[in-house]
C-alpha cells in the first residue's frame, strides 16, 4: 500500500478523536509490516493512551521491526502519559514514518530526533497539509496561543437570521438545525451575547459533550437569573464575561451560584472580544464556536479573530432593512477591508445549503 494511502487512513483514525482529546491533539497510527496492516489506533480522549501507544498494544511482539505511521511527531516529554518516543524504541520499530512536526516548542523536533538516536529510520512530510488540517485548532493555539475561532449562522439567502419582527424560528429546516447542534459535540465553547440569551434562553449544551464550556458576553450582568445557561453545570461550566458596568448584586448572587465571572476591558461600552480569546487561551479553550447574535459576530470579524464559517442558508427571502441580518456591528467602510471567504465546501442538505469556509484577510477578489 502507498504512503499517503496509509497515512490518510491514519488521518481517518485521527479524526475519531475530535471533540474528546483536546487541549490534545487528534493523533492516528497505523503500524505495517510486510505489507501489511498489524495495527491501528489513535487518542481516543484527554489522559488517555497516545496513538501510538494505542497502536503498539495491538501489535503486540509483531511490532519489532515494523513500520509506524503516525499523523503527528511523537511525544518525547512526560504530561498525562510518558513519552511515545520511549515506547516506540523499546519496542524495537524499524522506521517511523511522520505527516508532520509537532507545532508545541516543548516536543516539536525533539520527538525526531529521539527516535533518531534510538537508531529508528525517519520520514517526514507525507499528507503534511493533510495533517496540519486536522488538527488546525491546535496548530493555531500554539502559535498565537488563543483559540481557533469557528462562526456558525443559519440565514435566509439575503442574509437574515430574524425578520423585521423579531421571528427566527425556524429559518433552516430541521436537518440543519440537527447537523448545527452536532457540531458543538467538536468544540470545547460555546459563545453568544445577551440579548441572544435574553431572547432565546438558550441552554448551549452538546447533545453528548459533558465538558463543553458556554461562555456568555455581558457588559451589564442583565442575564435572567432563571436563564437556562445557568443550570446544568455538571454538563459544562458558564463563564461570563462582564465590565466595569456590571450589575454588583446579580455579581455575587452568580458567584454565589457558582457561575464564574471575569471582568474584563470594555471596547465602545461592550466586552472586548480581544481580551476575552486571551482570557480563554489562559483555560486552553482551543476550538471556540460562536454562535450569535448578529453583534457579537460583527465584532469577532472587526477584530480579526474569525478563522471558520459556517453559514446554514434558507431558500427564502425575508427582506426588510429592519430585519437582522448575520453579521452586524459598524461594518466597513471600503470593500479592500472585507473579510474575503475562501469557500472549502458547499453542500445541500435537504433544501437548505452549507457552505463551509476559511477567512482570509485583505485578500483580492
Amino acid at each position: 500500500m502507498e504512503k499517503e494511502k496509509l497515512m490518510r487512513l491514519a488521518l481517518k483514525l485521527a479524526k475519531k478523536g475530535e471533540g474528546k482529546v483536546s487541549p490534545n491533539p487528534m493523533v492516528g497510527a497505523i503500524i505495517t509490516k510486510d505489507g501489511k496492516i498489524i495495527a491501528q489506533g489513535y487518542h481516543h480522549y484527554f489522559g488517555g493512551p497516545h496513538a501510538e501507544i494505542d497502536a503498539l498494544k495491538k501489535a503486540k511482539d509483531k511490532a519489532k521491526g515494523s513500520t509506524l505511521y503516525v499523523t503527528l511527531e511523537p511525544c518525547s516529554t512526560y504530561g498525562k502519559t510518558p513519552p511515545c518516543t520511549k515506547e516506540i524504541i523499546k519496542r524495537k520499530i524499524k522506521k517511523v514514518i511522520i505527516a508532520t512536526l509537532d507545532p508545541n516548542p516543548i516536543n516539536s523536533g525533539k520527538g525526531v530526533q529521539e527516535l533518531q538516536r534510538g537508531r529508528i529510520e525517519i520520514e517526514t512530510g507525507i499528507c503534511e497539509e493533510e495533517a496540519k488540517k486536522v488538527n488546525e485548532a491546535f496548530f493555531k493555539f500554539m502559535k498565537k496561543r488563543i483559540p481557533f475561532v469557528t462562526v456558525k449562522a443559519a440565514s435566509s439567502l439575503d442574509g437574515k437570521i430574524a425578520t423585521s419582527s423579531g421571528e427566527s424560528k425556524w429559518i433552516t429546516g430541521e436537518k440543519s438545525r440537527k447537523f448545527s447542534h452536532h457540531l458543538r459535540d467538536t468544540m470545547d465553547a460555546i459563545l453568544v451575547g445577551i440579548n441572544t440569551v435574553i431572547k432565546d434562553d438558550p441552554s448551549l449544551l452538546a447533545p453528548s459533550k459533558n465538558n463543553i464550556a458556554r461562555i456568555i458576553l455581558d457588559s451589564r450582568l442583565r442575564i435572567p437569573l432563571k436563564a437556562q445557561v445557568l443550570k446544568n453545570q455538571d454538563r459544562g461550566d458558564t463563564f461570563i464575561f462582564t465590565t466595569s458596568q456590571r450589575d454588583e448584586k446579580k455579581l455575587k448572587e452568580l458567584k454565589s451560584r457558582g457561575i464564574k465571572i471575569a471582568i474584563v476591558k470594555e471596547n465602545e461600552n461592550k466586552v472586548d472580544v480581544n481580551e476575552v480569546v486571551k482570557e480563554l487561551g489562559k483555560l486552553e479553550i482551543i476550538n471556540l464556536l460562536v454562535e450569535g447574535g448578529g453583534e457579537v459576530i460583527g465584532s469577532f470579524f472587526e477584530k480579526k479573530l474569525v478563522d471558520k464559517i459556517y453559514l446554514f442558508l434558507a431558500p427564502r427571502i425575508v427582506g426588510g432593512k429592519n430585519s437582522i441580518t448575520w453579521v452586524e456591528g459598524k461594518g466597513v467602510k471600503f470593500l479592500k477591508e472585507t473579510s474575503y471567504i475562501k469557500i472549502d465546501s458547499l453542500k445541500k442538505i435537504e433544501n437548505d445549503l452549507l457552505l463551509k469556509g476559511y477567512v482570509k484577510e485583505n485578500s483580492s477578489f
